[in-house]
């Protein structure tokens, strides 16, 4: 039997803050995706055909955060400061391969110690390559690494469990979530962590929607062809541009990584076309849409939505295009910049834009603040939960800063620390001979014209240099936390192993 009691003056509390009535618990459900850009959603009205129902609904029906971002594009470091509520730098987990280190609390935590039932299902991915059971979690369903799109393999509840041949892991995940809600009392107040390997490349969508977008037109970025070669344009998708451009502002790494792993001009060593990953990606974050609507439709039929939140998120951006480049990692829009959505019919109201920004630092303090947990000491994020209600915030944050530490696996992007205005991008590009970055948003959207060089914009320059370093100095982050790993490098032109 469920003691009721125990939860009574915590759900008081936290219903109440909302401004409702305090007769049922507050669930929360964060859904995350993995490499998915912020403006690839159909209400956007960026991608011509693309279709995203269940994201538009949300936007519809709740709030679309639209400058959310992370501090650094990287799947492991992301997750790792989603969970944590701290920044790479302060978590330590700054690649994808590294060892979690000791002593690193996740918030799932603090709401078991509340009375939360906690559930973890799909792509941990952090800090380790197995698929251990983690702390924080009752309910354990996820799998090694980057995991397989099909016929997958899960560890659950420390136990390895081979999936059905030709079964697609965005649907098992889905209704592995769906299935422990089931099991849970009604009165039993829950956090569901239902955590998707869509989008990541190489993209394989399900069957059902496989060539789905054979006939999408391809939109790409004006910057795209900032350094290309007669030869590597291509005919029909290019798209008309007459902004602002430098092309003398273009850093010499982004030059050559065009032709690389991680530029279109060569993506993964030639083993596909760019209209092909494209349209790709479009059909594979179909699926990711689709989990977003099974979730919601089983808390409509429950009866359980009206004191639920959910929550969607990228755990990255993901270029296609920009600056000649794909992937993530270094620190423009398409990269550091996520997909935030917020529903509840309840807590939240239609058509809801928050304009603030926010990070992924802040995810962890506002499911705490919602279920009226105070913010951990060690949390450097803040709750933007009055934001969803169309409040202010006192002091919110005006900027936001950024950070990325080289890899030996993927060497083509360098170091790199940024801040950004809602006006001003200033890029550090460190460890290298080469020149940094400054953009000016409201003019030059696309991140086409460095005005580092520019007489006039050294004063701004300077001011955005001294914060992006006051704030690395002020949070612990004037040195590299190295880690001693073994990895393979992906480098068409690198054969050796050390």
């Amino acid at each position: 039997m469920r003691k009721i009691g125990l939860f009574l003056g915590l759900f008081g509390w936290c219903v109440a803050a909302l401004g409702q009535s305090t007769d049922k618990p507050v669930n929360v459900v964060f859904i995350l995706s993995d490499d998915h850009r912020y403006d690839f959603m159909g209400f956007m009205d960026k991608v011509p055909n693309l279709e995203t129902p269940n994201m538009d609904r949300m936007a519809r029906e709740g709030a679309h955060l639209q400058h959310a971002f992370v501090s650094t594009a990287l799947c492991s470091p992301s997750r790792a400061s989603i969970l944590t509520g701290q920044y790479a730098h302060t978590h330590t987990i700054v690649d994808n391969n590294a060892p979690l280190p000791e002593g690193l609390t996740f918030f799932p935590q603090y709401m078991q110690e509340k009375g939360y039932k906690t559930g973890f299902f799909g792509k941990w991915h952090m800090g380790n390559e197995d698929s251990g059971v983690q702390p924080g979690f009752d309910q354990w369903v996820s799998f090694r690494g980057q995991g397989v799109y099909y016929s997958p393999t899960f560890n659950i509840n420390g136990k390895e469990i081979k999936q059905p041949e030709g079964s697609y892991t965005t649907d098992l995940l889905t209704n592995y979530a769906i299935d422990w809600l089931g099991t849970l009392d009604r009165d039993q107040p829950f956090f569901l962590y239902l955590s998707h390997k869509g989008v990541h490349a190489e993209f394989n969508p399900a069957e059902r929607h496989r060539g789905s977008y054979h006939d999408m037109p391809i939109v790409c970025p004006p910057s795209m062809y900032l350094t290309a070669t007669d030869s590597s344009r291509r005919v029909g998708i290019e798209t008309p541009y007459d902004g602002p451009v430098n092309l003398d502002g273009i850093p010499d790494w982004v030059r050559k990584q065009r032709y690389s792993w991680h530029g279109v001009d060569y993506m993964y060593d030639g083993q596909i076309v760019f209209e092909d990953f494209y349209r790709q990606y479009c059909e594979t974050l179909r699926s990711v849409d689709e989990s977003i609507g099974s979730v919601i439709a089983w808390l409509e039929k429950e009866g359980l939505a009206e004191n639920t939140l959910v929550l969607y998120m990228g755990d990255n951006g993901f270029l296609l295009g920009e600056q000649g480049l794909i992937d993530k990692r270094n620190a423009y829009e398409a990269s550091m910049r996520v997909p935030l959505l917020a529903w509840s019919p309840k807590f939240i109201k239609p058509h809801t834009r928050v304009d603030q920004m926010v990070m992924n630092v802040d995810i962890a303090p506002t499911v705490l603040d919602l279920v009226g947990i105070k913010k951990p000491e060690q949390m450097q994020g803040y709750s933007f939960l009055p934001l969803l209600q169309g409040k202010s915030i006192t002091g919110w944050r005006e900027r936001v800063f950024y950070e990325y530490y080289w890899e030996w696996a993927f060497p083509q992007t360098p170091t790199i620390f940024a801040v950004r205005t809602d006006r001003y991008k200033y890029i550090f590009n460190h460890g290298l001979w080469d020149t940094n970055e400054l953009y000016d948003l409201q003019s030059d959207p696309y991140e086409m014209n460095n005005l580092i060089r520019d007489a006039g914009s050294q004063e701004i320059a300077g001011q955005l240099k001294k914060e992006l370093w006051d704030w690395m100095a002020s949070t612990g982050g004037m040195q590299i936390p190295l880690k001693r790993i073994e990895q393979k490098r992906i480098d068409h032109r690198y054969r050796g192993t050390y």
